[in-house]
């Protein structure tokens, strides 16, 4: 490494004026920060099929989205789910799908090197639920081989161990839409017509459309599922209408002004493709709110057009407040008021579905998104509370009250093994992952350590500094209720799981970070621990970096290629460590910032490929943009203020 590139005061302070002054070039005029969120195509794939399906894809530049997906085409011939990680079948399988859609022909060489990728892996038997569903839609695939989903589930009891809020926030907003579709079962006249019959392995005519059994008990799901599809056959499915039109009430009920179901991307195209099944015209306000709202999330440049799956402006400001504060921006900045009036503004004071399991709780949360008012969650609300509490408003007062009321409504939000979920309370039903129609094992919220290190580390910086007589003390059992579940999340390694955030890196951080203000005599053994292994995983470049295999393949915990995000994160739980243990990892935290330093670029910016953000593990992973931007910041802001800085 050249020597302009280390740790020195002169370069220290250089980098983080350079970064400073980036992100406060970006800030929007309201005062909010916020850049892309970046998933896989299926995103983009799904919205020109519902578009196709509606008729309106004519009034939207979709001819860019063939210059999008040809651009995420990799050498091999399919599409990633992350990126690097080799291609994935069902993400492949809806991009080919996407491009029919808009006129490319099957024997495009493109099309025909992921035609060759596509079958080596199986073809669209192999694929996931939801690939196989919007094939479905449009008559490429069977709906035999689609679960059921009776509309009467909208009946069930909420003290019945199947609900529709035991399932997670966006298991639920997907969900019951669908109910709607799984029952009309359309096949949509879509021009140009299209079929996939080439993307079949074994031959379309030879394809079973029956869902996979597993030879286990979770076969049970199966025959349940043969039971359905009779009764559907014999039309004797009861309650039917009834649940089709509480189904329709409930999408109703949760549109946003601006259209938005869920604040998420499968809500939205679900509840639109549901309202399709009843007819609705396009014109009628409610799908043009709808159809506006994912407008909205898409990205169009010159030559592109792709959708987002989310849009995360709350959190990225969050964060990017804290980063500026921790690298020395004075806490009443001009910018930083701008900021924080913004994220008052957003307070969330509705009661939204969390409301149902938590009958004690009252409204106080934030939301992800720019408007989400049914699911505010823990992590954006942990995370703002702690931006706000970091600067100085105009309005102290307003500012105090509404952090008292978001605590109120965390502690609330406590689930019952002592931990904290993202969306509800006590959503934890883990055999729902197992029914055929959850292949994305996505159908809870758990509570989770990366979530529950939050909160704690919130409580830990809010303490000392919240005008609520003993915070500590109002709060002393959710706190030791909240170690308790942290420290029993600690794996034999010393790590933590990132349930959020790639991954075990990500969850360490968190983990070091909230133990080290908390309760750093009574956690210094975990925190220690925690620390070595962090040390032990650095890569010889000095960064950190971990693949999203891990997620499947544990013996891959901590390693990966350098990336700036997961790089900071490791100074910034390692930095947390040593100031509670007096055990300092010196020159694995100077190898670090030495690593950030020679990899800034010339503008203040830092540029990783690399996803290090999850929506699903195993399954759905994310980009977010600033990630590589506010980390960097407040670990180079922290570090400065450890030690004198050699200089040279």
């Amino acid at each position: 490494m050249q020597t302009q590139d280390r740790a020195t005061t002169s370069n220290v302070v250089a980098a983080i004026a350079a970064s400073q002054n980036y992100l406060l070039s970006i800030q929007h005029p309201a005062g909010y920060w916020w850049s892309e969120l970046e998933s896989n195509v299926t995103i983009t794939a799904e919205a020109v099929l519902l578009h196709k399906i509606w008729g309106t894809d004519r009034e939207r530049p979709l001819h860019k989205v063939e210059t999008y997906l040809r651009s995420q085409q990799r050498n091999h011939g399919g599409w990633e789910l992350f990126y690097g990680d080799g291609g994935d079948l069902s993400t492949s399988v809806e991009a080919y799908m996407a491009l029919r859609l808009l006129g490319v022909s099957a024997t495009d060489p493109a099309m025909e090197k992921a035609r060759s990728f596509i079958i080596a892996r199986g073809g669209i038997t192999q694929t996931r639920i939801f690939t196989k569903l919007h094939l479905a839609l449009i008559g490429c695939y069977n709906w035999h081989g689609i679960p059921s989903l009776p509309p009467w589930v909208m009946f069930l009891p909420k003290a019945f161990p199947v609900n529709i809020y035991e399932m997670s926030s966006w298991a639920r907003s997907s969900t019951v839409p669908l109910l709607i579709v799984f029952d009309r079962k359309p096949v949509f006249q879509i021009n140009p017509a299209i079929t996939l019959n080439e993307l079949y392995a074994e031959g379309y005519d030879q394809a079973s459309f029956e869902l996979p059994r597993k030879n286990d008990w979770t076969d049970l799901f199966i025959y349940l599922d043969n039971a359905f599809k009779l009764a559907e056959k014999l039309n004797v499915v009861p309650f039917r209408a009834e649940g089709i039109k509480a189904a329709e009430r409930w999408i109703i009920e949760r549109q946003e002004v601006t259209g938005d179901w869920g604040g998420i991307i499968p809500a939205m195209l679900n509840s639109l493709l549901a309202l399709r099944c009843l007819d609705y015209d396009v014109a009628d306000p409610v799908v043009e709110r709808g159809l506006k709202a994912i407008d909205h999330f898409a990205i169009e440049t010159e030559d592109t057009y792709r959708v987002q799956p989310c849009v995360s402006p709350v959190w990225d400001t969050a964060w990017v407040m804290r980063s500026l504060v921790d690298s020395g921006l004075a806490p009443d900045h001009p910018t930083l008021v701008r900021a924080g009036e913004w994220l008052l503004s957003k307070q969330i004071l509705d009661y939204g579905d969390w409301a149902v399991k938590n009958r004690d709780g009252k409204p106080g949360g934030w939301a992800f998104e720019f408007e989400n008012r049914f699911y505010p969650d823990v992590d954006d609300t942990a995370v703002v509370v702690m931006a706000l509490n970091a600067v100085k408003l105009d309005r102290e007062q307003v500012k105090e009250g509404a952090i008292v009321r978001a605590i109120n409504w965390i502690a609330s939000m406590q689930c019952q093994a002592g931990g904290w979920a993202a969306f509800d309370l006590n959503n934890n039903q883990e055999w729902l992952n197992l029914i055929p129609y959850g292949d994305l094992k996505a159908m809870i919220d758990p509570n989770t350590a990366d979530i529950t290190a939050r909160v704690l580390e919130m409580l830990g910086l809010c303490q000392e500094s919240i005008d609520t007589p003993n915070l500590e003390q109002a709060y002393s059992k959710e706190v030791a209720k909240g170690i308790t579940y942290l420290i029993g999340e600690q794996e034999t390694e010393g790590c933590w799981f990132g349930r959020w955030g790639v991954n075990y890196i990500y969850g360490t951080s968190g983990a070091l970070s909230a133990l080290s203000l908390i309760a750093p005599q009574k956690t210094q053994l975990a925190i220690e621990r925690g620390a070595a292994w962090l040390v032990q995983c650095q890569n010889s470049d000095g960064g950190w970096g971990e693949t999203c295999k891990s997620y499947d393949n544990p013996a891959l915990k901590g390693q990966g290629k350098s990336t700036a995000s997961q790089t900071a994160w490791a100074i910034l739980g390692l930095i947390d460590a040593g100031k509670a243990t007096g055990k300092w990892s010196k020159l694995a935290i100077q190898r670090g910032v030495d690593y950030l330093l020679a990899t800034q670029q010339s503008d203040g910016t830092w540029d990783e490929a690399e996803f290090t953000g999850t929506g699903f593990p195993g399954h759905f992973y994310l980009k977010y943009h600033l990630y590589q931007q506010y980390f960097p910041l407040a670990a180079l802001g922290r570090y400065q203020t450890l030690w004198p800085l050699e200089e040279n």
